[in-house]
């Protein structure tokens, strides 16, 4: 037997059940979930890093599950339900895609309309813009910015940012300038600290972070999953690190920086 989406939506009910259920599913609410929603997005795109296909399936479905739950809380506050979540990504997936569905039907043939790949992007910006318009109710309400949400990873977010302003002509047309900006920053943080100004050194190193996004962007990088990898990378390297003084029976407070440096370079090159 394989269980179906209809049987997680009755799980899902059977949980909330205020006289059967679960009574920590009983606790919860929208806010108290979102915390765990971040959780499973993260495990999911950690299985995906690592390749790890035979997780990823059980990570995906914590995912869906985290959607389920939603769906259902929606439901008891009368809100939306699963139906209405369904109906709703549909419709909104089918509007942005006329050079799939060019009718705005979901049963359009394949292969009516042909677009070149600008004019698909071009397309796409301009319905997310007459979305944003829609849900701003009045001109005055309007900005290019309304629905990058501010919780996003601040990476991603400077990257969306960054993405939504260049699409609507405010970008350099070319990396010179974006590796000058660069370097510009770097030399303000420098200043910042000369002067031991530390809410100055604050905000010079977050202008620093942002313009190592645009570089990043400029090249085709995505800032997040960059960061994830040179993460990772120094955590490989840095428990080299550890066996090789463990071996030797030394801990890092005990061993001069030289000699750590000189293992981080042994890591290296034993390509970790």
């Amino acid at each position: 037997m394989s269980y179906q989406l209809d049987d997680l939506l009755y799980l899902m009910q059977r949980l909330r059940d205020p006289e059967h259920g679960c009574p920590w599913d009983l606790k919860q609410d929208f806010a108290s979930i979102a915390p765990h929603t971040l959780e499973e997005a993260y495990e999911v795109a950690d299985a995906i890093a690592e390749q790890d296909y035979a997780q990823l399936a059980g990570e995906v479905g914590d995912l869906l599950f985290q959607v389920v739950y939603y769906a259902q809380l929606g439901s008891e506050a009368g809100h939306f339900g699963w139906n209405e979540v369904v109906d709703g990504i549909t419709r909104k997936l089918v509007r942005r895609h006329p050079h799939v569905f060019p009718d705005g039907q979901l049963s359009t043939p394949p292969g009516t309309l042909k677009l070149a790949e600008a004019q698909i992007k071009e397309r796409w910006e301009q319905i997310k813009a007459e979305e944003r318009a829609e849900r701003a109710g009045a001109p005055e309400q309007l900005s290019l910015l309304d629905d990058i949400p501010r919780s996003l990873p601040a990476l991603s977010r400077a990257q969306k940012l960054q993405k939504r302003a260049s699409a609507n002509g405010f970008d350099w047309d070319n990396i010179g300038p974006v590796i000058d900006k660069v370097a510009e920053e770097l030399e303000e943080v420098r200043e910042a600290i000369g002067h031991r100004e530390q809410q100055a050194i604050d905000e010079e190193v977050g202008d620093l972070l942002f313009a190592t996004v645009n570089l990043a962007r400029h090249l085709q990088v995505d800032a997040e999953t960059a960061l994830r990898g040179g993460n990772d990378k120094f955590e490989r390297r840095l428990r080299y690190i550890e066996r090789q003084l463990s071996e030797q029976g030394k801990t890092f407070a005990e061993t001069p920086l030289q000699e750590l440096d000189h293992l981080w370079d042994q890591a290296k090159h034993h390509g970790l």
